[in-house]
Order: C-alpha cells, then sequence, then structure tokens
C-alpha cells in the first residue's frame, strides 16, 4: 500500500489509473466531457461533478476525499480513513493510526470541523511534520500519539494546545527535544523514548506544572548532557538509560 498524500488518495493529478483509458484522468486527452473524472479539491466537498466511477466507493466519501477513478486499494484506504473520522463524531477519539498518510489531510480537517476530539492518535504512518493548523482545528485534545512516524520537529503553534496532558513522540527522529513541549501549560506526561536525541536545553522554563514524567530513554545523549539531566533537581520523573561506554 501506498502512503496517502493530502488528498488521502496520493494520486497525483494527471496520472494514468494503470490501463483503465488515459483519458479519464487529470488531463482528459482532448475529451471535453465535464464528468470525466476531474480531480474535486478537499477543501469543496459539496461539488457534485467529477465523482469516481468506482461503485465501490460511496459518492458522498468520493465528494470529500476528492477521489478520481483510482485502484480498489486506494479506494479502501480512503473509506478506511474516513470511516474512521465518522467514528470519531460518535466517540471524540480520533484514531488514525496505521493509515500510511505523509500529512494529514485536508478532508479529515473538515470531517472533524463540528467535533471536539478527546484523543488523537496518529502512530504508525510516515508523518515527515504536522502542520501548525492541526492545533487550531484540534485544540481541545488531551492526548496525542505521534508516535512511530518520521518527524524531527514540532511546530511552535503546539504550545497553543492549553488542554494537552499527554503526549507520546516516541519512535520518531528527533535529534533534539522540542522546546514547544515545555510550554503545553497542562502536560503531565512526555515519551520521547527511541529517537536521536543528542542535547536538550536544560534551562528552558517548563510551563506545566502538572508535569510528572518525561521519559528520554534509548537516546543517544552526549556525556554532557547526561551528566546535567543527572544533576539536574526536577519535580517531575526524568526517565534517561544508563551511560553505556560506546556513549555519543
Amino acid at each position: 500500500m501506498r502512503p496517502f498524500g493530502n488528498d488521502i488518495t496520493n494520486i497525483p493529478n494527471g496520472g494514468s489509473n494503470g490501463g483503465n483509458n488515459g483519458g479519464n484522468n487529470g488531463g482528459n486527452n482532448g475529451n471535453n466531457d465535464p464528468n470525466d473524472g476531474t480531480n474535486i479539491s478537499s477543501e469543496d466537498p459539496s461539488e457534485e461533478s467529477g465523482l469516481s466511477d468506482d461503485p465501490s466507493i460511496p459518492p458522498h466519501i468520493a465528494r470529500i476525499g476528492g477521489i478520481v477513478t483510482c485502484p480498489p486499494i486506494a479506494g479502501q484506504g480512503v473509506i478506511r480513513v474516513v470511516q474512521r473520522c465518522e467514528d470519531a463524531k460518535e466517540n471524540h477519539k480520533l484514531d488514525l493510526s496505521s493509515c500510511e498518510l505523509m500529512q494529514i489531510p485536508d478532508a479529515v480537517y473538515h470531517l472533524m470541523r463540528n467535533t471536539e476530539l478527546v484523543t488523537c492518535n496518529l502512530s504508525g504512518n510516515v508523518l515527515k511534520s504536522v502542520s501548525p493548523k492541526f492545533s487550531q482545528k484540534f485544540s481541545t485534545i488531551t492526548d496525542l500519539n505521534l508516535s512511530h512516524n518520521k518527524l524531527s520537529r514540532l511546530p511552535e503553534e503546539f504550545a497553543s494546545l492549553s488542554a494537552l496532558t499527554k503526549l507520546n513522540i516516541s519512535n520518531n527522529s528527533f535529534i533534539v527535544l522540542p522546546q514547544v513541549v515545555f510550554k503545553l501549560q497542562s502536560l503531565a506526561s512526555l515519551d520521547a523514548q527511541n529517537n536521536a536525541i543528542l542535547e536538550i536545553d536544560t534551562e528552558e522554563a517548563i510551563t506545566s506544572d502538572n508535569l510528572a514524567l518525561v521519559d528520554l530513554r534509548n537516546n543517544p545523549l552526549s556525556r554532557n548532557c547526561r551528566r546535567k539531566l543527572q544533576n539536574f533537581k526536577t519535580p517531575f520523573l526524568l526517565e534517561i538509560s544508563k551511560e553505556v561506554d560506546d556513549d555519543w
């Protein structure tokens, strides 16, 4: 399964459909039929034209995702993402784990526009970044799981997630611990295990009075950083791995 991009399906505009009539996708080979499968922007799901000819994809999903005729596996991925969004409208828990997302599709923000989420699980994807608008659209979440992605930074706008108490950024590609985590007013638990973190700014003021645990185990902390942390008095539990001989 290919990772999904901003239109969920990751099917580029004008791309062919693996042996289907080339005129049905993107550039229409001179065919001026307005119902030729033109991609619909996820910003305007109300458009009725250009819906998928694939009967396995419900029309309302085709309108939301901006789907052209595409391989069945892509259609199944879209249905899975949209179904999880529909579930979140009922339980206020958005679970988009293991959906092979390269970024959070605009269609997800659209579907969730009238829902106050409590938790958001984005683990097990291939995210390299999170858009600043995430914190604007999902400002009410208390639990965010970003583990097992390819993240190396977090946007400063995350500081506005004032209700966030639990943040999991383990198993990513962070080299330094993002300073924005210290600005989360309600943060109680931070899991940053299994990254590539070398340094931490121990002088950064911590905004949260509720912080109870910061887990930095299995990071290649420098000897100097490790020494500072060991001597650093904190009101919270700080977990770091024992120093080994080949420490960086």
